[in-house]
């Protein structure tokens, strides 16, 4: 298990759950990112369906004000852990609600209609004069990443080992860390 971040030596990938880990370098420059992006007082994070980058994060302050939200109750000794079930964007705690400065969101399905109740889900949590997205999908989303978000494809695309089609990250701001190429990834012909 040596090399591995401790989220990735303490949690196995679940098919069943539909959960494929990125890679250890793309998990650290996501961590950076939100970082980055949440660093001023009083911003934090929405992490949905998004373990792996909450609980890499090393920011302790940007930790506390950020909430990992997963369907998946085996992080639930989290105190900042909130069950979330897509399906159902309603049902998120009110509290939460308009609270945050950033989402970080990776569904477990690539469809429109899964994107569609994560969108609801965003726009609930983001703070009412809006916010940044950063989102992790297949090329092929591309259109409506712009039309549901506002995000645009960014140059860095996550390396996610064990997923079978490459994904790119989408986000509606600019970051230069975004646009620069993974060097985990070979470059598109």
């Amino acid at each position: 298990v040596q090399g591995l971040n401790r989220f990735l030596a303490r949690h196995q990938e679940n098919a069943d759950m539909n959960q494929y880990w990125y890679s250890k370098p793309t998990i650290e420059f996501m961590a950076r990112e939100v970082e980055q992006q949440c660093g001023n007082e009083g911003d934090g994070c929405a992490f949905l369906s998004t373990p792996s980058i909450y609980f890499s994060l090393k920011d302790k302050g940007v930790k506390a004000r950020s909430k990992c939200l997963d369907f998946d109750t085996a992080f639930n000794k989290d105190p900042n852990y909130v069950f979330y079930d897509f399906n159902r964007p309603e049902d998120l705690p009110e509290e939460l609600c308009g609270t945050f400065h950033m989402v970080v969101i990776d569904p477990p399905f690539i469809t429109r209609e899964v994107w569609e109740k994560y969108t609801a889900a965003a726009k609930r949590l983001l703070r009412p004069q809006g916010g940044i997205i950063l989102g992790s999908t297949i090329d092929e989303n591309e259109a409506f990443m712009g039309e549901l978000l506002g995000c645009a494809k960014k140059q860095f695309r996550p390396s996610i080992p064990n997923l079978v089609y490459q994904y790119s990250l989408y986000a509606n701001y600019e970051s230069e860390g975004l646009e620069n190429p993974n060097p985990e990834i070979p470059p598109m012909d």
